[in-house]
């Protein structure tokens, strides 16, 4: 067996010994250091690992922690978007029911059959569970939000033809509210109404086609309503006149002005002065003969004056 030898001084200095150790033994203690030392390395590397693996789950703990708050602030906002489209929802109805008041007091037709906001026959849909909890999926709500979404685009169409046509209603009947005569054409007392009377100058019953309201020769004469003046001129019983064209069929006669203070094809708005009263034509003294007239036909004046 090969040995290998050691010499080692003694405690006292004196003496050497020597120690013989197997080979083997050193080889064996050789690869106990090495395998000590690999071991070592390997230990070394693994604490590594682990810290290294400690680091990437922390960092993704904090990833997952920051899209959860994310999801969390979105389903937030999906129930903040419910809210809104149900105040939207309300909002429009409100405004659809606006729409039918108006209508009432303009006393325009409101007879829609079954036709609805939100569709022929159609209801408001019910409102939106915005209660969910955030921990929970929002998927139906999403579903349900985009399915009445289409609902309040084309319900919002269909209230934005309805109040186009209203605004054209009511600019037509403003229109023709301006047109109707509506006021006192002239400061005075009523001599002689609309209707049958015994003719002054013959003492036979005649139909009188107009009012004939009596004052001093120069008073102001105001046109009742607007319009258009049609013609002026002088007549051998009404003396010299004004007619006005308001529009729809609508006219009003002036007679016995002294003089016209308007020229034919004039535009004039109610109120506005157009002759001084006078004593022209067949009168017995200063009035006007106001007279108006529907589609040709004379109709009583006193039922348009509202002042």
């Amino acid at each position: 067996m090969k040995m290998t030898s050691f010499f080692i001084l003694s405690n006292t200095g004196a003496q050497m010994k020597k120690i013989s150790i197997p080979g083997f033994l050193l080889r064996a203690l050789g690869v106990v250091l090495i395998g000590g030392i690999v071991g070592l390395g390997y230990l070394i590397y693994d604490h590594y690992q682990i810290r290294s693996a400690v680091n990437a789950s922390s960092d993704l703990e904090q990833t997952l922690q920051l899209q959860e708050d994310l999801i969390t602030t979105q389903r937030h906002q999906i129930q903040k978007f419910a809210d809104d489209i149900n105040r939207l929802k309300s909002q429009l109805v409100a405004l659809n029911n606006f729409e039918e008041k108006i209508r009432i007091i303009a006393n325009i037709n409101t007879d829609k059959g079954q036709d609805t906001v939100f569709g022929v026959g159609g209801s408001r849909p019910e409102d939106l569970a915005t209660n969910i909890d955030v921990k929970r999926r929002h998927t139906s709500l999403m579903r349900e939000m985009h399915a009445q979404i289409d609902l309040l685009q084309a319900a919002s169409e269909e209230q934005h033809e309805q109040m186009v046509a209203l605004l054209g209603k009511l600019e037509g009947q403003k229109s023709l509210l301006a047109c109707t005569p509506a006021i006192r054409p002239v400061k005075g007392w009523l001599t002689s109404r609309f209707g049958y009377r015994n003719s002054p100058f013959t003492g036979r019953r005649e139909f009188h086609k107009g009012l004939d309201i009596a004052n001093q020769i120069g008073t102001p004469i105001s046109v009742t309503a607007d319009g258009i003046v049609k013609s002026v001129g002088s007549k051998r019983y009404l003396g010299n006149y004004v007619i006005i064209d308001h529009g729809h069929g609508m006219v009003t006669h002036y007679g016995h002005i002294d003089k016209a203070l308007v020229k034919r094809g004039a535009k004039v708005k109610r109120g506005d002065i157009i002759a001084e009263m006078g004593n022209s034509g067949r009168s017995t003294g200063p009035h006007l003969h106001y007279a108006v007239y529907l589609n040709g036909v004379p109709v009583n004046p006193s039922t348009y004056i509202l002042n």
